[in-house]
């Protein structure tokens, strides 16, 4: 009978990479490692093949992932274990180099990067990055192939994150700079890849099936980790490459999405958390949060918030893609809207005609709602990577930009950024200096009409997140479009001219937006 020292779990469901994955993983292990495998209600296709460290359990009906990753767990005899999904890849040897580095009490995670799985590729050599299927090439008609890359992608490196308010997954850039070492703290994890040991495993029941099939996974796994005198822990000397499928049809997750059982799953959670009712818990979740802090959201020193303000004459598409994204970042948002929003942060409705003055009263009327000391002013066409609500403007006189700005066309993609974008859309300040702003503003308007600036004229200073804004350009926008140098009388405003394509991180949310694929 073998011995081994490591058992990684997999519960898969309808997972097209799944034999790509223990292939995978069996190419890169160099220690006593098994794969344990549970086909929770559907066979795997394509098939995988057979080998000796490799276990798989057929479950007719399925069984939900929690307690497929259970079922796994019940057959292991190693030391430790490792859940991963069926879509990820591995570094070389990158059971050795976690086991090596572990603590009985701790739990540990492999650097995360994004997995590029695949592109769809016809027959002329037109590529489509990974996403549902196509009917056909957009450029010439043909018929499209999954052509698999299986690499990870360079960026971003994954190291910090943590969990909102709501107990939702966030990442973490800020904190990141926070870290020192190749074995870092965090706050929280994605549920897509993480070790402890068996004993450990067990002891905190780090798959309670109360929750549910799916849902909450990396805040329960953090939660316990931390809450039970644990340390959860990155460990940057390996990496691991999760394929994200965010994009639905063919492509989303393989378990049935259902508004109740995401209900189900969140209740439960915070009722374990924000309650303090886990009985094994030596801390409460307010020391996690002070252990950490400031935590966006959670700590009181500094209040950031959202004013978001819309004519609701936006493309229907754009303008959900964009809210979804914002409403992640988990910051209290005030909306101001020419139609009603009652599901999108605190609304405000204002039923006016859209013009310049319009858009400042809306502006006013959300800042006056806010309970914000710092306001982040977002629009309803921009997407924005949660690293830009990282920073924290240190003057209350100045205000502060953005300018981290990449312009992309909804049309054909193109995309276009300057060394200094400073856009009212890009800009943070503190409460007091914004409602200033905005009133003179009005006066402005009022008496002498619009003058084409709508970005204050005081002290500015500028900063750049980790990751770009993403400026969607379309037919509305109350800025012209421009996409060559000519088409600027100031030639100033080019310094730093470059053209490329949507940002890495935002080319999976923007594919939903676009109507030729981001290349």
């Amino acid at each position: 009978m073998n011995s081994y020292d490591l058992s990684i779990l997999i519960p898969a469901r309808n997972e097209m990479f799944l034999a790509k994955t223990i292939e995978n993983i069996l190419e890169n292990i160099e220690g006593k490692t098994e794969i344990i495998v549970v086909l929770d209600g559907a066979w795997a296709e394509p098939q995988i093949p057979q080998h000796e460290r490799v276990t798989i359990v057929y479950q007719p009906e399925s069984i939900g992932q929690r307690a497929a990753t259970n079922q796994a767990a019940r057959l292991s005899t190693a030391k430790y274990v490792m859940k991963c999904d069926a879509h990820c890849a591995f570094d070389k040897g990158f059971d050795v180099k976690m086991m090596r580095e572990m603590h009985d009490n701790w739990t540990m995670v492999p650097r995360m990067y994004n997995l590029h799985a695949f592109d769809w590729l016809c027959g002329n050599g037109h590529r489509i990055y990974q996403g549902p299927t196509p009917k056909k090439c957009p450029e010439c008609g043909k018929k499209m192939e999954r052509d698999v890359i299986w690499k990870p992608k360079p960026s971003p490196e994954t190291d910090a994150m943590r969990f909102d308010r709501d107990l939702k997954f966030q990442y973490w850039s800020e904190y990141k700079k926070r870290q020192k070492g190749d074995i870092v703290d965090t706050m929280s994890l994605l549920g897509a890849c993480w070790l402890l040991t068996r004993e450990k495993y067990w002891e905190l029941e780090i798959c309670d099936e109360g929750h549910g099939s799916w849902g909450q996974q990396g805040t329960e796994v953090a939660a316990k980790t931390w809450l039970s005198g644990g340390r959860l822990v990155v460990n940057k000397k390996t990496w691991f490459a999760h394929m994200f499928r965010t994009q639905g049809l063919d492509f989303g997750f393989p378990y049935p999405q259902s508004g109740s059982q995401v209900d189900h799953a969140r209740k439960y959670s915070k009722k374990l958390w924000l309650e303090d009712t886990w009985p094994k818990a030596i801390h409460p979740l307010s020391w996690l949060i002070d252990k950490f802090a400031p935590v966006p959201g959670w700590n009181t020193e500094v209040n950031k918030g959202i004013v978001y303000y819309t004519d609701n004459k936006l493309k229907i598409k754009i303008a959900k893609t964009c809210q979804k994204q914002l409403k992640s970042i988990g910051l209290p948002i005030v909306s101001a809207s020419l139609k009603p929003m009652p599901h999108f942060g605190k609304n405000i409705h204002l039923p006016l005609k859209k013009g310049h003055l319009t858009m400042f009263k809306q502006i006013l009327a959300a800042l006056e709602a806010s309970s914000a000391e710092i306001i982040f002013f977002c629009e309803h066409d921009v997407l924005y990577h949660p690293s830009h609500f990282d920073f924290t403007p240190t003057k209350k006189d100045v205000f502060y930009f953005n300018t981290n700005v990449w312009k992309v066309d909804s049309v054909t993609g193109k995309a276009v950024k300057v060394d200094k974008c400073e856009q009212l859309s890009g800009m943070c300040v503190w409460k007091e200096l914004a409602l200033s702003y905005v009133r003179q503003k009005m006066k402005q308007i009022e008496s002498a009409g619009f003058d084409r600036h709508y970005e204050p004229r005081g002290k500015r200073e500028n900063w750049s997140s980790k990751e770009p804004l993403v400026d969607i350009r379309h037919d509305g926008n109350l800025t012209p479009n421009r996409w060559s140098k000519d088409q600027f009388r100031n030639e100033a405003n080019t310094k730093g001219w470059t053209e490329g394509e949507c940002p890495d991180w935002a080319k999976e949310i923007f594919t939903k937006i676009i109507q030729k694929p981001v290349l």
